[in-house]
């Protein structure tokens, strides 16, 4: 591969210093040099000063097996590691095979400050692939999948009291639903797309309806509110966050990456494109001559201040040995001169698997 000279870093946000922000994010991985499986660990970047930092070791899980479909969220300077698909992975003649284990309702969390790891109180209901978020100083889980051998979804709920060290059970929404995403805006819970169905349903293919719609908590009337079109589209989407009170979204769970960031207007209830955010190739703001295209190998976003950060990883086609991992910045203010920034490459001997999607820790 050949040299990359380091391209500017983007902007620091105003409003927030992002040396007090870490954003967290689970890989797994594989020892070329023995052939076993490198179980899930937990990294941190800050994007003040472009650092990826080893964080620890999830703790928990057998030798030889990955943790996959679970939650990682952030509360009070703690990550939260919340159920997910136990699966081995082992490497035979035809290569490496991930067989499904068991679905688990752990629960453990890490101080970022310290590395330090402590167990919580567990899931009532075990489960994957399901919406998660902060929102209030709690933590709401619902939907996903609690079988290994199931299609279906569930739909329900149950919220985290952090100093209680609680799990209480929230009323059911309508739909049975997983793969669905969660995020806190205007302070409430929201449950947004998945592969859904109504309870009840007799229906083997699930209706487009309840796919695109959404579920909001109301935590004062204890209920679900439902809107109808919030995603608008069948294929459930991959990441929503939340900036300066506007939701983001950049692709779906087939497509992580769609060319270009949208924003939710709430009041039409309409997705529409950021004209500044159009790229094709993401790939492009790598700065630095290159022998070989670069192969996006994961792609995870996160809001730092006004800013989307997106940390993606590549290898360069053909290369085994070597990937990197690169921070890519959007800008959301509409008047910001440079839309896109992009950090230096970290480089990284052998190859990773990101495993679930980031979040963001504030640490002062």
């Amino acid at each position: 591969m050949g040299s990359l000279s380091p391209p500017p870093p983007p902007p620091v946000p105003p409003e927030n210093q992002a040396s007090g922000f870490r954003i967290c994010v689970s890989f797994c991985g594989r020892d070329e040099t023995t052939g076993t499986t490198v179980s899930n660990w937990l990294d941190s970047y800050n994007p003040a000063d472009n650092t990826l930092g080893h964080v620890g070791a999830i703790p928990g899980l057998p030798r030889n097996h990955i943790l996959k479909g679970f939650a990682l969220v952030c509360l009070g300077g703690f990550v939260y590691v919340i159920g997910g698909k136990l699966c081995l992975n082992v490497l035979d003649a035809e290569g490496s095979v991930e067989t499904d284990v068991a679905v688990r309702s752990d629960v453990v969390r890490c101080n970022v400050a310290t590395g330090e790891w402590a167990p919580c109180s567990p899931l009532a209901l075990q489960r994957f692939d399901f919406a998660c978020t902060a929102c209030n100083g709690r933590i709401y889980v619902a939907g996903g999948q609690f079988t290994v051998s199931g299609a279906r979804g569930t739909s329900a709920a149950e919220v985290y009291n952090p100093e209680r060290d609680q799990w209480a059970p929230l009323p059911g929404m309508s739909a049975l639903r997983y793969k669905c995403v969660g995020m806190a805006w205007e302070g409430r819970f929201h449950v947004v797309g998945g592969f859904a169905e109504r309870e009840g349903c007799s229906r083997t293919v699930p209706s487009v309806v309840e796919r695109s719609s959404a579920e909001v908590f109301d935590e004062e009337r204890g209920e679900w509110d439902l809107v109808p079109g919030m995603w608008q589209l069948d294929v459930p989407p991959n990441q929503i966050v939340a900036v300066d009170g506007r939701l983001y979204s950049s692709g779906d769970c087939l497509n992580n990456w769609k060319g270009h960031i949208e924003t939710y207007d709430g009041k039409l209830n309409i997705w529409s494109v950021i004209e500044r955010s159009q790229l094709h190739d993401m790939s492009s703001l790598v700065a630095g001559p290159r022998e070989h295209s670069l192969e996006r190998q994961y792609l995870t976003m996160a809001p730092v201040g006004r800013h989307l950060y997106f940390l993606a990883g590549y290898r360069a086609a053909g290369d085994e040995l070597r990937s990197m991992t690169v921070a890519h910045a959007f800008d959301t203010e509409p008047g910001a001169a440079e839309a896109w920034a992009s950090f230096q490459p970290l480089m990284d001997d052998g190859n990773k698997e990101l495993c679930s999607h980031c979040c963001v820790v504030q640490l002062s």
